[in-house]
């Protein structure tokens, strides 16, 4: 009995190793992203620059079935944003592929 214990621990510890790599490079790649689009000239993972930072986008849109969604749009269609008190448009990221966009909204949301 002890050996299937110490096998399930083995497979277990196994899988949050792969699911923790996949992580780490998508994790990679939305950042990649973000430089690319500059969008790290505006935003810091953790402190308020001319826009809010991505921890704070995160906890604002913890919990709301459309937080996704509503980043995604955020960082697609160019909408207005206030900088420094003056309205401005908001670039887009520079990418057109679903899945990089995707993954970069996701990241955003997990910081």
């Amino acid at each position: 009995m002890s050996q299937f214990f110490r096998l399930q621990s083995l497979f277990v510890s196994l899988v949050a190793a792969l699911a923790a790599s996949a992580s780490a490079a998508d994790d990679a790649k939305a950042q990649a992203l973000a430089r690319k689009s500059d969008c790290l000239k505006c935003h810091a993972v953790d402190k308020a620059k001319d826009g809010p930072s991505f921890k704070d986008v995160a906890a604002k849109y913890k919990g709301k079935p459309d937080a996704l969604e509503t980043v995604t749009k955020q960082i697609t269609t160019k909408p207005k944003v206030k900088v420094a008190g003056v309205e401005e448009e908001h670039p887009a990221v520079k990418s057109t592929d679903a899945a990089e966009i995707k993954n970069l909204a996701e990241w955003v949301l997990s910081r």
